[in-house]
Protein backbone atom coordinates (compact mmCIF):
# COMPACT_ATOMS: atom_id res chain seq x y z
CA UNK A 1 0.00 0.00 0.00
CA UNK A 2 1.24 2.71 -0.92
CA UNK A 3 0.17 6.58 0.58
CA UNK A 4 2.16 9.74 0.49
CA UNK A 5 2.99 10.57 4.55
CA UNK A 6 1.24 13.74 6.04
CA UNK A 7 3.16 16.29 7.71
CA UNK A 8 2.11 16.70 11.36
CA UNK A 9 1.62 20.22 12.32
CA UNK A 10 4.82 22.78 12.18
CA UNK A 11 6.97 19.83 13.36
CA UNK A 12 9.29 17.65 11.12
CA UNK A 13 7.70 14.44 11.69
CA UNK A 14 5.89 12.76 8.71
CA UNK A 15 2.98 10.25 9.37
CA UNK A 16 0.83 7.76 7.62
CA UNK A 17 -2.93 9.15 6.92
CA UNK A 18 -4.03 6.75 10.07
CA UNK A 19 -2.48 6.62 13.52
CA UNK A 20 -2.32 3.05 15.15
CA UNK A 21 -4.32 2.91 18.54
CA UNK A 22 -2.13 1.25 20.78
CA UNK A 23 -5.37 1.04 23.35
CA UNK A 24 -5.63 -2.49 22.69
CA UNK A 25 -2.72 -3.86 23.17
CA UNK A 26 -2.48 -5.77 26.55
CA UNK A 27 -5.85 -5.62 26.88
CA UNK A 28 -8.78 -7.32 24.48
CA UNK A 29 -5.20 -7.99 22.27
CA UNK A 30 -2.53 -10.10 23.66
CA UNK A 31 1.28 -9.88 23.34
CA UNK A 32 1.19 -11.99 20.26
CA UNK A 33 -1.51 -10.48 18.44
CA UNK A 34 -0.45 -7.05 19.26
CA UNK A 35 3.17 -8.20 17.59
CA UNK A 36 1.01 -9.69 14.66
CA UNK A 37 -1.29 -6.34 14.11
CA UNK A 38 2.03 -3.91 14.51
CA UNK A 39 4.00 -6.06 12.10
CA UNK A 40 0.61 -5.74 9.19
CA UNK A 41 -0.10 -2.24 9.77
CA UNK A 42 4.24 -0.92 9.47
CA UNK A 43 4.44 -3.94 6.51
CA UNK A 44 1.61 -1.82 5.20
CA UNK A 45 3.77 1.18 5.44
CA UNK A 46 2.33 2.61 8.44
CA UNK A 47 4.54 4.38 11.04
CA UNK A 48 2.64 6.22 13.76
CA UNK A 49 1.47 4.43 16.95
CA UNK A 50 -0.58 6.25 19.48
CA UNK A 51 -0.59 5.19 23.40
CA UNK A 52 -0.31 6.71 26.86
CA UNK A 53 1.02 5.76 29.94
CA UNK A 54 -2.49 4.91 31.40
CA UNK A 55 -3.44 2.28 28.81
CA UNK A 56 -5.06 -0.43 29.95
CA UNK A 57 -5.87 0.71 34.07
CA UNK A 58 -9.02 0.19 34.07
CA UNK A 59 -8.64 -3.52 33.73
CA UNK A 60 -8.66 -5.89 36.77
CA UNK A 61 -5.16 -6.93 37.41
CA UNK A 62 -3.49 -4.19 35.05
CA UNK A 63 -1.77 -1.24 36.40
CA UNK A 64 -1.21 1.08 33.41
CA UNK A 65 1.57 1.04 30.96
CA UNK A 66 0.47 -2.10 29.63
CA UNK A 67 -0.10 -1.07 25.68
CA UNK A 68 3.43 0.77 26.12
CA UNK A 69 5.20 -2.42 27.38
CA UNK A 70 3.79 -4.29 24.37
CA UNK A 71 4.85 -1.75 22.33
CA UNK A 72 8.71 -1.48 23.63
CA UNK A 73 8.89 -4.98 23.42
CA UNK A 74 7.85 -5.13 19.83
CA UNK A 75 10.35 -1.87 19.05
CA UNK A 76 12.49 -4.15 20.12
CA UNK A 77 12.41 -6.80 18.41
CA UNK A 78 12.12 -5.45 15.02
CA UNK A 79 14.44 -3.04 15.56
CA UNK A 80 12.93 -0.30 13.65
CA UNK A 81 12.39 2.35 16.53
CA UNK A 82 14.08 4.77 13.98
CA UNK A 83 11.20 3.81 11.84
CA UNK A 84 8.45 4.67 13.82
CA UNK A 85 6.41 7.37 15.10
CA UNK A 86 5.45 6.94 18.30
CA UNK A 87 3.00 8.94 20.73
CA UNK A 88 2.33 8.36 24.15
CA UNK A 89 0.55 10.55 26.59
CA UNK A 90 1.08 11.82 30.53
CA UNK A 91 -1.29 12.78 32.98
CA UNK A 92 -3.84 9.97 33.70
CA UNK A 93 -1.23 6.86 35.13
CA UNK A 94 -2.58 5.70 38.42
CA UNK A 95 1.18 6.12 39.69
CA UNK A 96 1.64 9.64 37.75
CA UNK A 97 -1.87 11.54 38.31
CA UNK A 98 -2.07 15.29 36.99
CA UNK A 99 0.42 17.52 35.19
CA UNK A 100 2.49 19.12 37.95
CA UNK A 101 6.12 19.78 36.60
CA UNK A 102 7.58 16.79 39.40
CA UNK A 103 4.49 14.54 37.77
CA UNK A 104 5.45 14.98 34.23
CA UNK A 105 8.89 14.40 34.61
CA UNK A 106 8.76 11.05 36.29
CA UNK A 107 5.77 9.98 34.17
CA UNK A 108 7.75 10.51 30.65
CA UNK A 109 10.96 8.91 32.76
CA UNK A 110 8.60 6.17 33.29
CA UNK A 111 6.79 5.95 30.10
CA UNK A 112 10.53 5.83 28.29
CA UNK A 113 11.73 2.50 30.17
CA UNK A 114 8.05 0.94 28.91
CA UNK A 115 9.09 1.40 25.79
CA UNK A 116 12.44 0.73 25.96
CA UNK A 117 13.59 3.85 24.12
CA UNK A 118 15.46 7.01 24.53
CA UNK A 119 13.04 9.34 23.32
CA UNK A 120 8.86 9.85 22.68
CA UNK A 121 8.31 11.62 19.15
CA UNK A 122 5.24 12.89 20.27
CA UNK A 123 4.05 13.16 23.58
CA UNK A 124 0.39 14.59 24.79
CA UNK A 125 -0.66 15.76 27.94
CA UNK A 126 -3.77 13.19 27.96
CA UNK A 127 -6.59 15.60 30.47
CA UNK A 128 -6.00 19.10 31.06
CA UNK A 129 -5.17 20.02 34.86
CA UNK A 130 -7.10 23.73 34.55
CA UNK A 131 -5.49 23.89 38.44
CA UNK A 132 -2.04 23.91 37.01
CA UNK A 133 -0.87 27.13 35.68
CA UNK A 134 -0.08 26.54 31.41
CA UNK A 135 3.59 28.03 32.20
CA UNK A 136 4.46 25.02 35.06
CA UNK A 137 3.39 22.42 32.14
CA UNK A 138 4.73 23.75 28.84
CA UNK A 139 7.98 24.48 31.40
CA UNK A 140 8.57 20.91 32.30
CA UNK A 141 7.57 19.98 28.79
CA UNK A 142 9.98 22.26 27.33
CA UNK A 143 13.00 20.50 29.75
CA UNK A 144 11.88 17.48 28.09
CA UNK A 145 12.59 18.03 24.70
CA UNK A 146 16.05 20.06 25.59
CA UNK A 147 16.55 16.81 27.58
CA UNK A 148 16.71 14.76 24.46
CA UNK A 149 13.52 12.80 25.77
CA UNK A 150 10.62 14.18 23.82
CA UNK A 151 10.50 15.38 19.98
CA UNK A 152 7.65 17.25 19.89
CA UNK A 153 4.45 17.86 22.44
CA UNK A 154 0.74 17.91 21.93
CA UNK A 155 -2.52 18.01 23.96
CA UNK A 156 -5.69 16.40 24.46
CA UNK A 157 -8.94 17.44 26.06
CA UNK A 158 -8.35 20.99 26.60
CA UNK A 159 -10.07 24.10 26.10
CA UNK A 160 -9.62 26.61 23.23
CA UNK A 161 -8.74 29.07 26.19
CA UNK A 162 -6.06 26.72 28.17
CA UNK A 163 -4.72 25.49 24.39
CA UNK A 164 -4.65 29.22 23.47
CA UNK A 165 -2.82 30.55 26.46
CA UNK A 166 -0.51 27.62 26.28
CA UNK A 167 0.40 28.60 22.93
CA UNK A 168 0.91 32.05 23.45
CA UNK A 169 3.41 31.37 26.56
CA UNK A 170 5.59 29.46 24.36
CA UNK A 171 5.23 31.89 21.58
CA UNK A 172 6.19 34.55 24.21
CA UNK A 173 9.35 32.68 26.00
CA UNK A 174 10.63 30.78 23.18
CA UNK A 175 9.74 27.39 24.84
CA UNK A 176 8.12 23.98 23.47
CA UNK A 177 5.28 24.78 21.29
CA UNK A 178 1.97 22.07 21.07
CA UNK A 179 2.57 20.74 17.16
CA UNK A 180 -0.60 18.88 17.30
CA UNK A 181 -3.60 18.64 19.09
CA UNK A 182 -5.96 14.86 19.79
CA UNK A 183 -9.90 15.89 19.88
CA UNK A 184 -12.73 13.28 20.40
CA UNK A 185 -13.91 13.98 16.74
CA UNK A 186 -16.02 11.58 14.46
CA UNK A 187 -19.05 11.38 12.15
CA UNK A 188 -21.63 11.34 15.59
CA UNK A 189 -19.89 13.50 17.89
CA UNK A 190 -18.31 16.80 16.03
CA UNK A 191 -19.79 19.34 18.84
CA UNK A 192 -16.58 19.35 20.82
CA UNK A 193 -14.06 20.07 18.38
CA UNK A 194 -15.83 21.46 15.68
CA UNK A 195 -16.01 25.72 16.73
CA UNK A 196 -13.45 27.46 19.10
CA UNK A 197 -10.89 24.64 18.99
CA UNK A 198 -11.07 23.95 15.95
CA UNK A 199 -10.98 27.32 14.69
CA UNK A 200 -7.56 27.79 16.73
CA UNK A 201 -5.64 24.47 15.43
CA UNK A 202 -6.42 25.97 11.99
CA UNK A 203 -4.65 29.76 12.87
CA UNK A 204 -1.86 28.17 14.70
CA UNK A 205 -0.93 25.21 12.13
CA UNK A 206 -2.09 22.63 15.20
CA UNK A 207 -2.57 18.49 13.34
CA UNK A 208 -5.37 17.48 14.60
CA UNK A 209 -5.53 13.55 15.32
CA UNK A 210 -9.04 12.33 16.46
CA UNK A 211 -9.36 9.74 18.98
CA UNK A 212 -12.80 7.27 18.79
CA UNK A 213 -12.55 7.76 15.12
CA UNK A 214 -14.66 5.29 14.49
CA UNK A 215 -16.90 5.82 17.90
CA UNK A 216 -16.15 2.84 19.80
CA UNK A 217 -16.61 0.82 16.25
CA UNK A 218 -20.39 1.62 15.81
CA UNK A 219 -18.72 3.53 12.58
CA UNK A 220 -18.10 0.15 10.93
CA UNK A 221 -21.52 -0.87 10.86
CA UNK A 222 -21.50 -4.10 12.61
CA UNK A 223 -23.78 -2.31 15.29
CA UNK A 224 -27.85 -2.54 14.08
CA UNK A 225 -30.95 -2.61 15.94
CA UNK A 226 -30.97 -6.19 16.93
CA UNK A 227 -27.39 -7.36 16.47
CA UNK A 228 -25.57 -8.48 19.99
CA UNK A 229 -21.62 -7.50 19.20
CA UNK A 230 -18.80 -9.34 21.38
CA UNK A 231 -16.88 -6.27 21.94
CA UNK A 232 -15.42 -4.55 25.59
CA UNK A 233 -17.18 -1.26 23.85
CA UNK A 234 -20.56 -2.28 22.77
CA UNK A 235 -22.01 -0.61 25.31
CA UNK A 236 -20.34 3.00 24.26
CA UNK A 237 -21.07 2.20 20.46
CA UNK A 238 -24.63 1.17 20.85
CA UNK A 239 -25.97 3.76 22.29
CA UNK A 240 -25.26 5.62 19.28
CA UNK A 241 -28.46 3.72 17.48
CA UNK A 242 -30.61 5.15 19.99
CA UNK A 243 -30.05 8.56 18.01
CA UNK A 244 -31.78 9.96 14.55
CA UNK A 245 -28.04 11.21 13.49
CA UNK A 246 -26.82 7.61 14.53
CA UNK A 247 -29.31 6.00 12.08
CA UNK A 248 -28.96 8.75 9.41
CA UNK A 249 -25.41 8.17 9.53
CA UNK A 250 -25.37 4.35 9.27
CA UNK A 251 -27.43 4.71 5.94
CA UNK A 252 -25.18 7.61 4.36
CA UNK A 253 -22.46 5.41 5.44
CA UNK A 254 -24.12 2.10 3.95
CA UNK A 255 -25.06 3.77 0.33
CA UNK A 256 -21.41 5.15 -0.08
CA UNK A 257 -19.19 2.05 1.08
CA UNK A 258 -21.37 0.24 -1.68
CA UNK A 259 -21.00 2.38 -4.18
CA UNK A 260 -17.09 2.28 -3.16
CA UNK A 261 -16.76 -1.56 -2.64
CA UNK A 262 -15.80 -0.27 0.60
CA UNK A 263 -16.18 -0.92 4.35
CA UNK A 264 -18.24 1.13 6.02
CA UNK A 265 -15.20 1.79 8.79
CA UNK A 266 -13.26 2.92 5.37
CA UNK A 267 -15.57 5.55 4.80
CA UNK A 268 -15.69 7.07 7.99
CA UNK A 269 -12.59 7.41 8.37
CA UNK A 270 -11.86 8.67 4.99
CA UNK A 271 -14.30 11.69 6.54
CA UNK A 272 -12.75 12.21 9.45
CA UNK A 273 -9.35 12.36 7.40
CA UNK A 274 -10.62 14.86 4.62
CA UNK A 275 -11.86 17.11 7.21
CA UNK A 276 -9.93 20.69 8.09
CA UNK A 277 -6.77 20.20 10.68
CA UNK A 278 -7.22 16.57 10.33
CA UNK A 279 -3.15 15.24 9.59
CA UNK A 280 -4.62 11.40 10.89
CA UNK A 281 -7.38 9.78 12.55
CA UNK A 282 -6.57 7.03 15.59
CA UNK A 283 -8.29 3.79 15.23
CA UNK A 284 -7.31 0.60 16.82
CA UNK A 285 -7.59 -3.26 15.85
CA UNK A 286 -7.60 -6.16 18.49
CA UNK A 287 -7.30 -8.62 15.60
CA UNK A 288 -5.56 -8.94 12.22
CA UNK A 289 -9.12 -9.18 10.68
CA UNK A 290 -10.05 -5.42 11.49
CA UNK A 291 -6.98 -4.25 10.07
CA UNK A 292 -7.74 -3.56 6.39
CA UNK A 293 -10.66 -1.95 6.64
CA UNK A 294 -8.50 0.69 8.49
CA UNK A 295 -5.39 1.16 6.19
CA UNK A 296 -7.97 1.23 3.37
CA UNK A 297 -8.48 5.17 4.82
CA UNK A 298 -4.91 5.97 3.09
CA UNK A 299 -6.15 5.06 -0.58
CA UNK A 300 -9.85 5.93 -0.10
CA UNK A 301 -10.60 9.55 -1.80
CA UNK A 302 -14.29 10.65 -1.46
CA UNK A 303 -16.15 12.54 -3.97
CA UNK A 304 -17.22 16.14 -2.55
CA UNK A 305 -20.83 15.28 -3.09
CA UNK A 306 -20.06 12.19 -0.99
CA UNK A 307 -18.41 14.23 1.64
CA UNK A 308 -21.15 16.80 1.65
CA UNK A 309 -23.73 13.97 2.25
CA UNK A 310 -22.04 12.50 5.69
CA UNK A 311 -21.65 16.00 6.70
CA UNK A 312 -25.58 16.74 6.25
CA UNK A 313 -26.01 13.03 7.64
CA UNK A 314 -24.00 14.13 10.68
CA UNK A 315 -25.16 17.68 11.11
Amino acid sequence: MTASPRKLGSSDLEVFPLALGGNVFGWTADEKTSFAVLDAYTAAGGNFVDTADSYSAWVEGNRGGESETVIGKWLKARGNRSDVVVATKVSQHPEYQGLTAANIKAAADASLRRLDTDYIDLYYTHFDKPEVPVEEIIGALDELVRAGKVRHVAASNISPERLRASLDFSDREGLARYVALQPHYNLVSRDTYEGPLQDLAAREGLAAVPYFALASGFLTGKYRPGATVDSARAGSAAKHLESERGQRVLTALDEIAAAHDAPAATVALAWLAARPTVTAPIASARTLEQLPALLGVAELRLTQDELDRLDQASA
